[in-house]
């Protein structure tokens, strides 16, 4: 690994993100904490903690940034037949951990999670302070789907989503673009492209023009007790989808 900037575990303070490493991708700084202060003060200069089991914390912001509009969700013909079916119940912050924990499960094609105990506290803290927030999908009774992230100022710093069955997630997904954009939040980051996620509507942005709209849209606070004022998620009911 080439040599990083080390964060000081008590007092941290991050690099310019235009000091990110280009291979790999975004590779900002090692060290630090996972205090919610810490975390929200990343996510707000665009940096995100992503690191495995016994590696120390890593802090990345890549470029060029994936993003999604949420007025710009792409559903495709088959989607919006699910969606017509109504096989779903959708629900928003009542299964935060559960989400968690399915998102940080094995996957088929890796035994590894970047998930990892330290991660899994961190999130479950803010959520509790009400900064981290999760889409739930439910059959028959039975967590199917969902997705998680950060909510700060107009902006949704998505984390990781996963799926049991056929569209869960993508279906989660929906209904938090739908919310989100009720709510007039500006821009839903998805980190890193794939093609999954362009083929829901997710395109690519320059690091600078990333950074101008955080700070447009998720600084909107002076620094102090004020710019941690958590984003208020209250729903008027479930929602079928």
């Amino acid at each position: 690994m080439p040599r990083l900037p080390w964060l000081d575990e008590k007092q941290v303070i991050f690099p310019p993100i235009d000091t990110a490493l280009s291979e790999p991708n975004g590779l900002l700084a090692a060290g630090g904490n996972l205090h919610p202060q810490t975390i929200l003060s990343a996510y707000r200069q665009g940096i995100f903690p992503w690191f495995s089991p016994g590696e120390p914390i890593l802090w990345w912001s890549p470029s060029p940034r994936c993003v999604l509009l949420p007025s710009k969700i792409h559903i495709s013909k088959s989607l919006q037949k699910v969606l017509r079916q109504k096989r779903f119940k959708i629900t928003v912050d009542r299964a935060f951990p559960a989400v968690m924990k399915h998102c940080a499960a094995s996957r088929n094609y890796t035994d590894q999670t970047w998930i990892t105990p330290e991660m899994y506290d961190a999130y479950c803290n803010l959520h509790t302070l009400g900064h981290a927030h999760s889409i739930e999908c439910w059959q028959q009774g039975e967590l199917v789907g969902g997705l998680y992230g950060i909510a700060i100022g107009k902006v949704f710093f998505g984390e990781s989503m996963f799926s049991l069955v056929s569209n869960a997630s993508k279906i989660a997904l929906v209904h938090l673009c739908a919310q989100l954009e009720r709510w007039q939040f500006q821009l839903i980051d998805c980190q890193v492209e794939s093609p999954h996620l362009r083929s829901l509507g997710a395109s690519s942005m320059g690091r600078e023009e990333f950074h101008e709209q955080l700070n447009k849209f998720a600084n909107p606070y002076p620094t102090g007790a004020e710019s941690e004022r958590p984003t208020l998620w209250k729903l008027d009911g479930d929602y079928n989808g």
